[in-house]
């Protein structure tokens, strides 16, 4: 039943747009319908659980469950979202709206999931689903609502990173994603758990729900068109901040840091909204303070955190749920037939709408208090949890006496929007009843509170099972209009006293209000802070859009030396190397690779840099044969080859020597940089490796590795089968290298190719004849290379090979063709290179798509043909192979060509003067200017 509500209203999502091409504007009256029905079979559930895995490796999993808090939101989603579909039936214009039903519908999934999820992972989904459906409601609400809608997604979007900051920290704390798991850890014990949860889950519900002080947002998103703003912005995607509050309350109820922060802000809210609700003449814009004030006083209750401080919280949200959505409802009524909201306006307009100002004034009444209303009930049960809070004796006392200044301007504000309704009595034009339909759903809503005020005992069971919910233990409620004299009452009676004395001098009100300026702009606080970001972002973006290496290569380097100081600091005692980790043919190697990384550094020419560089990558390659890691040796050969045939393309192109000096502190950053990379890399080494015999991981896949895949190569079935996504991800990487290369290449013209003026004039200059030794030799190597291979490609799952050594084979083969060219002219190969890329990719992926016939992406299948067994590992080292031979292909067609004009000019180009020093280039500027 659970899946079958939840898949019920996405399949009205589905089919939102289809039915409103055919039925336009009605298709609400049609999309409604799956609502009621998933809320009536959700009703006659009750409770359950449901657990799918989704990621089982991590304990992931679609996890629903329905208890008596998600029971209640359910309820309140499903069942408004209905009317409101319904409402917009008779608002919207008559013309194209599939996207506003695709949209509105998509939220009540996304909410409807929300408040069922039973998994953090899933929760989070559903809450960013409701971020992004109301960013887009909004922004399609005409040219004015592109900046709020920016803004509001600005603002939610930073509690939902804060929500997955907990989401993580609760994981990794619980050790489970469930839920239900979760709430139960004892985790929750720990104060460097739940201090640091409480604080990121406030953040996430004070964003959610305009909540000081981040309360700009809702007022802002006004702009949206009213079944919107009835829908999200009163009753259901304000309530996803409460929802999370009272879900995680059985946890954090006795967190002093939870307490305060909502508390303290949920105060402060309740009083901003409901005299910032008292300056507005329009009267939506009354109402998004009204809310913001609203939420401030449900987000106090939660924050006392006693069971009847929770249980006024959960019929407040169901008072407040029915009187704001039926107000913003009502108000849409009376600016779609009089053709506007502001108070000033309607002031000149005679309004004859008696059943829709009936309606609004019922709903009002519940809102400010006022008995028999359900509105009055709730009221009734925040101040009674006020004053029965615990704490010191001051505690309830500010509690009892903000609430009830609150309460005091919600009755007035609530009196400013009915009498601002009437209209004037004098005007001229007069303003008629709306149609029945129009007024039908929130006259609905405005009678259940009335209804509900008067027999409150018809909530007992749903109240009830959201209190025992958001409490964690059982809780009985009984509600009831009337409690005998009591504190409660007469706080009550003070409230409406007082209220009545606002409206009755709400002249003067007015001008008292209107001096009460808030210093800060909520509004100007986000722009900034969007504009900050934006500044920061671009500032980043300048270090790495730059052709300099050194300062693409700067920031992380500092990095890692910033982390291997604190590591220095906080790494703990380590346990002792095991046996002896060296050979004395150890130290020779590192002999040679130290004395070749000296002679690159102190090297004039760019070849003398190329050779000993290549003496230091040759050192590593003998290094790794005599450590065993044969598949790790041939790469690094083939990639040091590889390396020298592309270089000696680049530097035919680039001045033979090096700028001749440098200025000292110009080499000072670079040299620190290097040698702390070097600190860096050495404390990892020491402290990471040769300290225990082996890890588990390793110990698995020697164990396990062959059974489970079939190969008794190590490396490669770690590369290709328990690893595969990540090769996937270093081969799209790869490919993008690639592409980028090409792209670069093919946009810029290549500096021209020097020539020699040392075989200028000699036989070795013409590249005809000097070309036939490699010719000769390519006809008999290039195949016996390809063929090398393909065996190396073929074999890697059992012995050393695979397809990325494999592959830096075939393009040693390309680069021996390449130089056997009987032309001075680059040699083409003519192979569509960014074609073998993409091949590459598509195959791994595919290869990928191939395993979910057994369960998950990647997963390799097995076949034996003829007592061969044969596996997609192989198919997928196909991919590696066509993506890293592209590569290859791209770097030698392209950085090996010549440009047309070189080719016109006779082919090469003098030879280019050094690289000049930078202070001689200073100087002869400042000789020129003068």
């Amino acid at each position: 039943m659970l899946w079958a509500s939840l898949i019920l209203v996405g399949a009205t999502c589905a089919v939102a747009a289809p039915v409103a091409r055919a039925a336009g504007r009605a298709a609400g009256w049609w999309l409604a319908l799956p609502l009621v029905v998933a809320a009536g079979m959700l009703a006659t559930l009750g409770s359950g659980t449901v657990w799918v895995p989704w990621m089982p490796t991590l304990g992931v999993g679609f996890g629903l469950r329905l208890d008596g808090l998600s029971l209640l939101f359910s309820l309140i989603v499903l069942v408004i979202g209905a009317l409101v579909l319904i409402y917009s039936a008779r608002y919207l214009p008559r013309g194209p709206n599939a996207s506003f039903f695709v949209l509105m519908t998509g939220f009540a999934a996304a909410m409807l999931l929300l408040v069922l999820a039973d998994d953090l992972v899933l929760m989070f989904v559903a809450w960013e689903a409701t971020t992004l459906c109301s960013f887009f409601l909004i922004a399609r609400s005409g040219k004015d609502a592109r900046e709020p809608a920016i803004r509001t997604l600005l603002v939610t979007a930073a509690g939902g990173l804060s929500l997955l900051a907990a989401v993580v920290v609760m994981w990794v704390g619980t050790g489970t994603t469930r839920i239900t798991d979760v709430l139960v850890s004892d985790s929750w014990a720990q104060p460097g758990f739940a201090i640091p949860v409480a604080l990121l889950l406030a953040g996430a519900v004070f964003t959610k729900s305009a909540q000081f002080p981040f309360q700009a947002w809702l007022p802002d998103s006004m702009v949206a068109i009213t079944p919107v703003s009835a829908y999200l912005h009163a009753a259901a995607m304000v309530k996803a901040g409460i929802y999370l509050a009272l879900l995680f309350s059985p946890a954090l109820a006795g967190e002093l840091v939870w307490s305060s922060l909502l508390i303290t802000s949920g105060l402060i809210t309740a009083v901003f909204g409901a005299v910032t609700a008292l300056r507005q003449t329009d009267l939506k814009a009354l109402l998004a303070y009204s809310t913001i004030s609203q939420l401030g006083l449900l987000v106090a209750m939660i924050g006392v955190g006693t069971p009847e401080a929770l249980t006024a919280a959960v019929v407040h949200t169901v008072a407040h749920a029915l009187f704001k959505a039926a107000l913003f409802m009502l108000i849409g009524v009376i600016d779609h037939e009089a053709g506007t909201r502001d108070i000033r306006e309607l002031a000149n307009l005679r309004i004859r709408m008696p059943i829709t100002i009936g309606a609004l004034a019922l709903a009002a009444a519940s809102m400010a208090g006022i008995p028999p209303l359900l509105g009055f009930v709730s009221k009734e049960s925040m101040f009674a949890a006020f004053v029965e809070a615990p704490g010191p004796v001051w505690f309830p006392v500010v509690l009892t006496v903000v609430g009830a200044l609150t309460a005091v301007f919600t009755f007035a504000y609530s009196g400013r929007i009915v009498l601002g309704a009437l209209g004037g009595r004098t005007a001229t034009r007069t303003i008629p009843e709306a149609p029945a339909l129009f007024w039908a759903a929130p006259g609905l809503l405005a009678a259940a509170g009335l209804v509900l005020g008067v027999l409150p005992f018809l909530l007992d069971a749903l109240v009830a099972g959201a209190a025992t919910s958001a409490v964690g233990a059982p809780v009985d409620a009984y509600l009831e209009l009337w409690h005998g004299f009591n504190l409660p009452l007469a706080v009550s009676a003070a409230v409406i006293a007082l209220g009545t004395a606002m409206v009755v001098g709400r002249a003067r009100v007015e001008r008292v209000t209107d001096r009460l300026r808030s210093p800060v702009s909520g509004l100007a606080v986000v722009d900034a802070t969007r504009a900050g970001i934006i500044r920061f972002g671009g500032m980043v973006g300048r270090t790495t859009g730059t052709t300099k290496p050194a300062l693409h290569l700067g920031i992380p380097v500092a990095v890692l030396i910033v982390i291997a100081a604190v590591g220095v600091f906080t790494i703990p005692r380590l346990p002792a190397v095991v046996g002896d980790p060296t050979e004395p043919i150890d130290w020779l190697l590192l002999a040679l690779v130290a004395a070749g990384t000296i002679a690159a550094v102190r090297a004039r020419t760019r070849i003398a840099a190329v050779v000993v560089t290549g003496v230091v990558g040759t050192s590593m390659t003998v290094w790794f044969f005599v450590l065993g890691a044969a598949d790790v040796a041939m790469t690094q050969l083939l990639v040091e080859i590889l390396t020298v045939c592309v270089m000696v393309l680049l530097l035919r192109r680039l001045p033979r020597e090096f700028a001749p000096s440098r200025a000292k502190r110009r080499r000072i950053l670079p040299a620190a940089l290097a040698l702390g990379t070097g600190a860096a890399t050495t404390l990892g080494v020491w402290a990471l490796t040769g300290r225990r015999e082996m890890s588990p991981a390793a110990e698995f896949y020697l164990s396990e590795g062959e059974t489970l895949t079939g190969g008794a190569n190590i490396v490669n079935t770690i590369l290709v089968d328990f690893r595969a996504f990540d090769t996937l991800g270093e081969l799209t990487v790869l490919g993008a290298a690639g592409i980028a290369i090409a792209a670069l290449l093919y946009s810029r013209r290549p500096t021209p190719v020097r020539s020699s003026r040392l075989l200028r004039g000699t036989p070795l200059s013409d590249a005809a004849h000097n070309s036939v030794f490699v010719r000769t030799v390519a006809r008999v190597l290039v195949p016996a290379i390809v063929i090398l291979s393909v065996v190396l490609l073929v074999r890697g799952h059992q012995e050393p090979g695979g397809g990325f050594i494999a592959a830096l084979i075939g393009g040693a083969g390309f680069a021996l063709l390449y130089l056997a060219a009987p032309s001075e002219s680059a040699a083409r190969i003519r192979w569509p290179f960014l074609a073998l890329i993409g091949a590459g990719i598509v195959v791994g992926t595919g290869t990928g798509l191939l395993g979910y016939f057994d369960g998950s992406f990647l997963r390799p299948l097995s076949i034996d043909i003829l007592g061969t067994k044969l596996t997609t590992a192989l198919v997928f080292d196909v991919g590696v192979y066509l993506a890293v031979v592209g590569v290859v292909l791209t770097a030698l067609n392209l950085l090996g060509r010549q440009h047309h004009t070189e080719r016109e000019e006779g082919g090469s180009q003098p030879d280019p003067k050094p690289d000049r020093n930078p202070k001689s280039d200073r100087a002869s500027r400042k000789v020129a200017s003068r």
